[in-house]
Order: C-alpha cells, then sequence, then structure tokens
C-alpha cells in the first residue's frame, strides 16, 4: 500500500473491520473477506451483504465493476459491484476497500466476490479502461465480456488530445458521434477512418490505441451482449450511480460505513416506491394492442414504458417482406424518410422466434420496433414468453432464481431464505397498503408492528441458525485470510485463453 494511501486511511480499516465483524455476527449471511498481512493495512478488504448477495442470483447477469477512486482522487480507495435490477436502478452486489494496487490485489477480489457469489460468472461487466483491472477480469472471468465504460474514454481523450479541442471545436461532438451513433461495425469504421483523416490525426498514438482496443468499448461491438442498457447513450456516464451522492473525494474512511449504509438504504427506498407503483398504478395504454396490455400487466413500470415507445414506433416503421424461404421469412423495416437506416429481421413461424440487426433484444433484454413491426404483420397478438425476460418484470424476485441466460445457476441451499425473504417482502407491501388507509387503521398497524418486532426480536436471539443460512454464509466464519498467493482463496480460479491483448497505458 502506498504511504499517500496509507495515510489517507489510517487506523480507519479498524473501524471498518469492527462493523464487518458486527455486522457477520447479527446476519451469518453477511460475508467479508481480507487479503494480505495480520495487521490488515497491507491488503484489500471486501464484503457482501445478504440482500445483495440474494439481488445477484436475479439480476448478476450484467455486472458494473466501479473503481471511481483511481480516477477522481478520492481519500479512500472504495470500490464497489453493483448492476440493474427490475426498474433499471442500480443495485449492489458487494464493496471493496482496495488497499494495494496490483493484478493480484484485483485478481484476488474478483476470486473473492465470485466465491461470495457462488461461483455463477456474470455474462458482462464494465470496467474504467485500466490495465490491472483487464488483467484480472480476463484471469477470473475468462468467459464474461469486459466492456470499458465510454465516459471514462472521452474524458482521458480530452485530457490526452487538449490541443485539437481546442483548435476544433467540433472534433469532440463528431468523435463521439461517431462511436456512439454508428450502429454497425462497418458504419463504425468507415466513419472512423473518415474522421481521423477529415482532422489530419491519422497518426496520433493515442487515437490509434482506442482504436485496437475499440472491441472493448465501442457500442457497434458489443450489441450482441447482454448490458441491460436501454439505449446506446443511457450507460455513457460515470461508474459510481450507486453511490453517487454519498461518497465521493472528501469521504473519509471514518465516514465510509455511515455514507454506504445512507446509499444502500436510500435505493432500498426507492426500490420499494418503484414496486408499490408498478403494483398499485396503471399505466396509460396508447394503442389497442392485446401486448401492450399483457405487458403493462407484465413489466414494472419503467420498462413498460421503454417497451411501449417501441411498440407505438411500429406505427412509422412498416415491415416488408423481401425473401421468403418457406421457414424463414425475411422482412426489411425502415422508418418512414429513413429508409437508408432500414434494418433486417428473420422470423420463424413454426417456431414464433425473430431476430434483428439492430440486436436491441440481445442487448437490453427488451424487444425492438423491428420486431414488433414484423409482428403486426404476421398477427402476433402477444408477446412470445422467450421474449419476456423474467429480470424486467413484476415477478422478478418472486420464485426461482431467474436462469434466463446461458449462465447456469449452481444447485445450492439459498432458495429458502430467498423464499422467506420475498413471502415477507410481498406481505409487507399488503400491510404497508392497509395500514396507511385511515389514521385509525395507522395507529393500529403501528402498535401490532412495534409488538411483531419484540417478538422477531425474541424469537432470532432464540433460534439456532439454520443449515441452508450456513451454506449461504459459506460458513460462520467469514474473516478469511488470504496471505500472499492471491490462490489461497476458497474458490478457483476460472483459467481460460485470454480476450484482447491490448491493455490501456
Amino acid at each position: 500500500m502506498s504511504a499517500t494511501r496509507h495515510r489517507a486511511v489510517g487506523g480507519g480499516v479498524n473501524h471498518v473491520l469492527d462493523y464487518l465483524r458486527r455486522m457477520q455476527a447479527e446476519n451469518p449471511s453477511f460475508f467479508y473477506a481480507i487479503q494480505g498481512d495480520n495487521d490488515h493495512t497491507g491488503g484489500s478488504i471486501f464484503w457482501v451483504d445478504a440482500t445483495s448477495r440474494m439481488n445477484y442470483a436475479y439480476f448478476g447477469d450484467t455486472v458494473v465493476f466501479d473503481t471511481t477512486y483511481r480516477t477522481n482522487r478520492y481519500r479512500v480507495p472504495f470500490a464497489s459491484f453493483s448492476g440493474l435490477n427490475h426498474h433499471g436502478q442500480p443495485v449492489l452486489f458487494g464493496c471493496a476497500l482496495i488497499l494495494n494496487d496490483s493484478e493480484a490485489s484485483f485478481a484476488w477480489l474478483f476470486q473473492t466476490w465470485l466465491h461470495a457469489m457462488s461461483d455463477r460468472r456474470p455474462i458482462s461487466i464494465t470496467t474504467d479502461p485500466d490495465r490491472l483491472i483487464q488483467m484480472a477480469v480476463t484471469q477470473v472471468l475468462p468467459e464474461t465480456r469486459l466492456r470499458f465504460n465510454r465516459w471514462s474514454i472521452f474524458k482521458e481523450t480530452q485530457e490526452k488530445l487538449a490541443h485539437i479541442y481546442q483548435s476544433q471545436p467540433t472534433f469532440e461532438i463528431e468523435f463521439k458521434k461517431c462511436v456512439n451513433e454508428t450502429e454497425t461495425i462497418n458504419e463504425f469504421e468507415s466513419s472512423w477512418v473518415s474522421l481521423l483523416e477529415r482532422y489530419f490525426v491519422m497518426d496520433n498514438e493515442w487515437l490509434q490505441s482506442m482504436y485496437n482496443a475499440r472491441q472493448e468499448w465501442v457500442p457497434a461491438y458489443m450489441r450482441d451482449t447482454f448490458f441491460g442498457d436501454f439505449s446506446i447513450t443511457e450507460r455513457n456516464i460515470g461508474l459510481n450511480s450507486f453511490f453517487e451522492g454519498f461518497v465521493n473525494a472528501s469521504t473519509t474512511i471514518q465516514m465510509l460505513i455511515k455514507q454506504y449504509e445512507k446509499a444502500v438504504a436510500s435505493w432500498h427506498e426507492k426500490e420499494l416506491k418503484s414496486d408499490y407503483d408498478s403494483t398499485n398504478t396503471s399505466p396509460v395504454l396508447k394503442t389497442p394492442s392485446p401486448m401492450e396490455k399483457q405487458a403493462a400487466n407484465l413489466y414494472t413500470r419503467r420498462i413498460f414504458m421503454k417497451f411501449q415507445e417501441e411498440l407505438v414506433e411500429t406505427l412509422a416503421n412498416p415491415a416488408t417482406k423481401i425473401d421468403d424461404s418457406g421457414t424463414v421469412a425475411t422482412y426489411r423495416v425502415a422508418k418512414f424518410g429513413e429508409e437508408h437506416k432500414a434494418h433486417t429481421v428473420n422470423f420463424t413461424s413454426f417456431e414464433m422466434k425473430a431476430n434483428c440487426s439492430c440486436q436491441m433484444f440481445e442487448h437490453s433484454g427488451i424487444i425492438c420496433r423491428h420486431i414488433l413491426a414484423v409482428f403486426r404483420v404476421k398477427n402476433v397478438l402477444t408477446l412470445p414468453s422467450q421474449y419476456v425476460l423474467k429480470r424486467w418484470t413484476r415477478n422478478a424476485k418472486i420464485g426461482d432464481m431467474q436462469d434466463e441466460h446461458a449462465t447456469e445457476l449452481p444447485n445450492n441451499s439459498r432458495e429458502s431464505l430467498t423464499d422467506r425473504y420475498n413471502t415477507l417482502r410481498q406481505e409487507a407491501i399488503k400491510y404497508v397498503e392497509e395500514g396507511a388507509k385511515s389514521i385509525h387503521v395507522y395507529n393500529v398497524a403501528m402498535d401490532a408492528l412495534q409488538e411483531a418486532l419484540k417478538k422477531v426480536s425474541s424469537a432470532k436471539n432464540q433460534s439456532p441458525i439454520s443449515a441452508e443460512d450456513g451454506a449461504l454464509s459459506n460458513g460462520r466464519n467469514q474473516e478469511l485470510h488470504a496471505a500472499g498467493d492471491i490462490e489461497t482463496v476458497a474458490c478457483q480460479s476460472a483459467r481460460g485463453s485470454h480476450q484482447s491483448a491490448f491493455y490501456f497505458y
């Protein structure tokens, strides 16, 4: 650990460890691990609570690893794993204090995080463009699609090419347009060459290095992989969306846990409100389509609004059949007046399957207007089940853990705890709805709730830990010491061929 970081963190590490030990004692499903020497000053610390572990079971298909502290010079080396819940809101999958920036430290962190998540690997992960992180991801998650955050690349490009940005004010606009608005690989390649020639920067080393890494950050190369993005530019922001407004460059180690708890409570409250709104209010329908009514009953409110936008756009995007082999029909779909931006949809009637050249469904999990336009032509009145990802529905956290992608979930003993959590959650929402109807009912509900809390607290102190809870926590003692060799972590690193050999410097 650097001397500067050691001074910044100081004795505050013990404050964090005391908190982690207390949380693990209160809830065996709380997981934390320590890397490094015995005084805990040279290695990293990772932790994740029970709620985050359960959320990962439902929403762990795409992950964001936030190391904003490295680029924004935070006083505390605080990193986090997060994703998107069924409302498209940030959801936490774990946190870390990285007290030693090294490939071994990041590899240990990813291995430990993966171990806490029962070795279930995400489909995709988004990180800052960093050599050490890329090497760790390649080592531990070789089959996971790695994406570099475009916001970080745009920011660094502005710094590296400051002279061009100042002398050529239009360069930034055209550069971002080239990256964000090109829909196909060929379109991007052509636009990139044109951009470099127009501004006479064909030999610029920084631009050449970014081009070499284009498969890790340019959207046109990422469309075949699920990232949960609703639009090309939506996730073109910083990675710290979960802790934004709670943890920043001035946050000290002594303040960290308090701010961490505030962020967790804030997003939990927002999720509950969104759950309530999705369940108890009805969206305004814009068409007489049975499919729209079906989607309104299935999706959470925010996801339905995105689906509705796509459905309404089918009115301006007619589908024209251009080929039919008997089993597969091919359609050309284009908006009126924009025929040059046409997309191709292949539709198999027997299997009720379609795929579009825009690959929106593959990338976001929401069906595109082009396929919906073909459904209109073929008189498909309701959404086929394969085009409704459970992770975007109201019932995303009810029943079996989501398994809609290629990755198989391990068969462990989490289901019992998960079922109890979800049952209590649904009953609590009903209780709140009834209890808020009048002042009298509210007072009765509050009295009953206080009494129930006393009984639950008493029962918790008396009842032993069940076998399945012990399995979820991977043992009672979560203070794992991985001294020196990262292979001592209680999980096996997945080995495989490296991804791109290019690293950012």
